[in-house]
């Protein structure tokens, strides 16, 4: 017998070789039909796995993160067995689960799937479902493993094998289809109801542009026909809303072939946005107590050596510049550049909180194809500081960084957000990780007992931390449910003694503060695109690039308009004069579209009574107005930075 822990802490006592699935059974047949994998010690398994020693186990459904990641990576062998009985002989890279749906990168050879080849594909997906064919997991030798994908001649396995030793080697069938692949996948093929092939795009082999490209088909996939329609409804909001079309359309920012890949140039009505934006910062932060610096773009090789990110980060830096015999690297972080301002002068115990803001600009060299718009580019501007503290000042000083999130969570309407709590792998101390075992246990249980305190909602992550200390990556959602990575807020152990910085304490002894790195707009790329998704282009009257435009009924009142637009400007409001010789509907028509907030019509009774005929964007007209009733309000809602 074993014994099995469940979440509640519950212990019960089963046959050795129990699996999940036979677990979930003797509780309900009800819980069994839903169950799609399991965690075994922490480990993601199979349901169907065997479990042979005493364990900790939890039911993994569709409602659970890593249900619906093994729902999707079996959906994708599905779709390859569905790919395979049309195009016979296709060769397959690899297939992983998405935060939506799946893909997976095929070598066709000479043949070329299309969009017209989708719909048939669904159909066999959905006939091959039906089967409700089990997912078998079986442990191959790697000569065995060899041997088979030689005989097929699949040099995209035998190179995934070539990275693998015997025990770690297991191929999963169902049906006519058999693949290398790690697992897990869910009991058999009948769950999956709903099927959506969504799009074709091409991916290199590995990611290299040097080697061939490959196929690449994306799909999602769920339970029932319900869920998919609500998620393709979805899908057909984020078209409307994708940021590279408002960024275009509403005139944010362009791209240049010229200027480079991931280089964005902000046109005016972008800097408008960013400069409220670095107000709104600049305003909150100078209430918090921090204090501003400016840094260079560059900095010497030493810098970063010193910092450790040269050679942990050195991929993502562009490559270094050689001058007078010293390579000077562009900067990817501001971090070691504000240490250095910190270690410019003495500091005491009574100094600290230090907090340094900077709206840095960072060069990151993101791989070509990983550039995607706003969201991954490189050259970012980030909303960066550095906080500088005693372990006693910790907890506070963490408490008020998320508090400065919740607040701006609060102004942008986002109303779903998740703090995932990173932290490190142990096995990896030393190559990924800082090695400093203890300092990491108690970093990281310092952060958690502040977001207990706080009661900040929040999951843990394990191997995802910053290699000098835990962090927070800051989790939010769009008004149409889609998930951004907003911002971090990081915790260092090490940078502090790396730079030899040190502040005198209460008994006259050097110390070594704790830094916070902290960045709660994140960068202006990425909060600026994940802006115009959330808000449809439509941005709340503070922060449009035009607040306010008038709209003539004829040339006769311009000058009235112009009068309206001299006033309004006085007060700080954005606006323009429409002076086109245009019907006034089309006026309208056209300033709808791009997103203003208020449209002022006027006319022979507004220049006559000296009022407006006042519109606001998506709620038509609100009534007439005199210009300084408008102003005052127009003014108190920028200022209260309402939506």
């Amino acid at each position: 017998m074993i014994n099995i822990t469940f979440p509640d802490g519950a212990v019960r006592q089963y046959e050795s070789g129990s699996t999940a699935l036979s677990i979930a059974k003797s509780i309900s047949e009800g819980l069994a039909k839903k169950v799609l994998a399991a965690s075994v010690n922490g480990q993601v398994w199979d349901a169907t796995r065997p479990i042979t020693t005493d364990a900790s186990l939890k039911l993994l459904t569709w409602n659970d993160p890593e249900g619906k990641n093994t729902f999707w990576h079996s959906s994708a062998h599905l779709m390859a067995e569905a790919v395979e009985s049309v195009f016979p002989g296709v060769k397959f890279w690899v297939g992983p689960a998405l935060d939506k749906g799946f893909y997976y990168d095929m070598d066709l050879g000479d043949r070329k799937i299309s969009d017209e080849d989708l719909p048939a594909l669904e159909k066999k997906m959905n006939e091959l479902a039906k089967q409700s064919n089990s997912y078998i997991r079986k442990e191959v030798p790697k000569n065995e493993a060899i041997s088979y994908f030689t005989e097929k001649g699949d040099e995209y396995k035998l190179d995934l094998l070539s990275n693998l030793q015997d025990g770690e080697i297991t191929f999963y069938t169902q049906g006519n289809f058999t693949d290398l692949c790690r697992g897990p996948h869910i009991p058999d093929t009948g769950a999956i109801k709903a099927v959506k092939l969504t799009n074709i795009a091409g991916a290199y082999w590995k990611g290299d542009e040097k080697n061939k490209q490959l196929t690449r088909v994306y799909g999602v996939t769920f339970p029932n026909q319900k869920e998919l329609d609500e998620y393709l409804l979805m899908l057909e909001e984020a078209k409307k809303r994708d940021h590279r079309k408002l960024g275009k359309e509403l005139g944010i920012y362009t791209m240049d072939d010229d200027v480079g890949p991931g280089l964005v140039l902000w046109m005016p009505n972008g800097t408008i946005i960013i400069e409220e934006l670095e107000k709104l910062a600049k305003e909150t932060e100078e209430e918090a107590g921090y204090k501003r610096v400016v840094t260079p773009h560059i900095a010497k090789e030493n810098l970063y050596l010193t910092s450790g990110h040269l050679p942990y980060y050195a991929e993502s830096m562009f490559p270094p510049m050689e001058l007078d015999g010293t390579k000077y690297y562009l900067k990817a972080m501001n971090c070691p550049h504000h240490h250095k301002i910190f270690a410019a002068e003495p500091k005491s115990y009574k100094d600290l909180p230090l907090r340094l803001a900077e709206y840095g600009t960072c060069y990151r060299y993101e791989q070509s194809g990983e550039l995607f718009g706003l969201m991954r580019v490189r050259c970012l501007h980030m909303n960066d500081a550095h906080i500088y503290c005693t372990k006693e000042q910790f907890a506070e000083e963490f408490k008020a960084v998320n508090d400065m999130y919740i607040k701006y969570f609060k102004i942008f309407g986002i109303d779903k957000y998740v703090m995932r709590l990173s932290l490190h792998e142990p096995s990896k101390l030393g190559q990924k990780y800082i090695d400093e075992p203890e300092l990491w246990k108690e970093t990281e249980e310092m952060v958690r007992n502040v977001l207990k305190a706080t009661n900040t909602p929040y999951v843990e992550v394990p191997d995802e931390g910053a290699f000098y200390g835990p962090k927070i990556d800051v989790q939010i959602w769009s008004t149409i449910g889609r998930e951004f990575t907003l911002a971090t807020n990081q915790v260092d152990f090490a940078q502090g003694r790396r730079f030899k910085l040190e502040f005198t304490n209460q008994h006259n002894a050097p110390e070594t503060p704790l830094i916070i790195h902290r960045a709660p707009l994140g960068t202006h790329e990425r909060f600026i695109g994940f802006l115009l998704e959330h808000y449809a282009g439509k941005f709340p009257a503070w922060l449009a690039p035009v607040q306010v435009k008038i709209l003539p009924i004829s040339d006769k009142f311009i000058p009235y308009a112009e009068e309206v637009m001299k006033q309004l400007r006085k007060a700080k409001i954005r606006t323009e004069v429409d002076e086109r010789n245009e019907k006034i509907g089309k006026k309208i028509r056209e300033a709808e579209l791009s997103r203003v907030p208020y449209m002022l019509v006027v006319g022979e009774k507004e220049m006559n009574e000296n009022t407006l005929s006042v519109r606001r964007q998506g709620k038509g007209d609100t009534g007439t107005q005199s210009i300084g009733d408008f102003i005052n309000a127009l003014v108190k809602e920028i200022q209260d930075k309402a939506e």
